[in-house]
């Protein structure tokens, strides 16, 4: 198993919290999800990895479980209550990988999701990507 790798609170909140919390929006989420997944995920498999990784989080720190926003909380009072939050547990936290986490082809997920018929799949002309 790799080391735990240091990410910032509110990424990790976010997942745990299920409100966007991470100040780099999407990127920590895409920072965070892959580095426990070990995938370069795609926007539709977000949510499978951060439905793995919840259980994953709160298992590796416990104390996760008691920080959730009051509910109603807006935007500004929101980031009051995660810089709060902050002060108390810290602005980072180590995190490790999923342990079993399968590896995904993200085409195959996406004709899962919606159905072959319905992917379109676009030609780049960079060999990376086929």
């Amino acid at each position: 198993m790799d080391t735990p790798r240091s990410f910032p609170l509110a990424d990790v909140l976010s997942i745990t919290t299920g409100r966007l919390l991470s100040r780099r929006h999407l990127d920590g989420l895409y920072d965070l999800l892959g580095y426990m997944t070990g995938q370069d995920l795609f926007t539709h498999q977000l949510t499978t990895a951060a439905r793995a990784a919840e259980p994953a989080l709160l298992a590796q720190h416990p104390f996760l479980a008691d920080l959730q926003p009051p509910a109603g909380t807006d935007a500004p009072d929101l980031m009051a209550w995660l810089i709060d939050t902050e002060r108390q547990h810290g602005e980072a936290i180590a995190v490790a990988p999923l342990a079993d986490w399968e590896q995904r082809d993200p085409i195959e997920d996406a004709c899962d999701m919606v159905g072959a018929e319905r992917v379109v799949i676009v030609r780049t002309g960079d060999e990376r990507h086929p």
